[in-house]
């Protein structure tokens, strides 16, 4: 820690304690207090989850593209993710390509995250700024909602992806599961359409954010 930053941290603590028993200060404590206590109890009840970058699957158990193979989930960049519960079995699968637009169909897909990944050479290795899911199911109840939750945080803490969008079947089952999870429909194409979840930081977690690196808090 450099000298400023040790300053500063000296200082808001000695302002802090100077105005403890300021009514204001002591109902912004109160606030937080119980702000912790409701976040540790929620915590506590939500079921734990692992995201993990899976190296191989049983592709013929995909629901949504059981024809594309492995070799194709993993080539160019793409990444297959699996999420685990607390007894550490898979309760979802999620595919994705990175592209730096937003693809049409499969086969558009594949171009776009080829030319991304070709571009990555010239780019110190980053990759699309665009995480295109394009298939995934759930292994078991729930873990459907659960895998977008977790990579919904994932791209959100991302440095470079600036975008999550889906390239999905053109079903009214594909269209409740991604609107009842929050996307909102970009477009509706050929054979395919495209939802998009909203990754921009809400103005509390920009907040947090900050306040975590002025305190070296991880």
């Amino acid at each position: 820690m450099c000298i400023r930053d040790r300053l500063n941290r000296d200082k808001l603590r000695a302002v802090l304690e100077k105005w403890k028993g300021h009514p204001s200060i002591t109902d912004l404590f109160d606030r937080f207090d119980k702000l912790q206590n409701y976040t540790k109890k929620k915590l506590e009840k939500e079921p734990k989850f692992n995201l993990v970058e899976l190296e191989h699957i049983d592709v013929a158990e995909d629901p949504v593209r059981p024809e594309l193979s492995m070799e194709f989930r993993k080539s160019y960049g793409r990444k297959v993710f699996g999420l685990k519960d607390e007894q550490g079995e898979l309760a979802a699968i999620m595919c994705f390509a990175f592209t730096n637009q937003v693809p049409k169909s499969v086969e558009e897909m594949d171009m776009l995250s080829k030319d991304a990944a070709m571009q990555a050479v010239h780019r110190a290795g980053v990759q699309g700024n665009i995480a295109i899911a394009y298939t995934v199911w759930a292994k078991k109840k729930g873990g459907g909602k659960h895998m977008v939750n977790e990579v919904y945080k994932m791209v959100k803490q991302s440095n470079h992806i600036n975008r999550l969008v889906t390239l999905s079947p053109l079903t009214e089952m594909a269209e409740r599961f991604h609107i009842k999870n929050g996307a909102k429909k970009l477009q509706v194409n050929e054979t395919t359409q495209n939802f998009e979840y909203d990754i921009t930081l809400e103005d509390w977690e920009k907040a947090l954010d900050k306040a975590k690196r002025f305190l070296k808090i991880k």
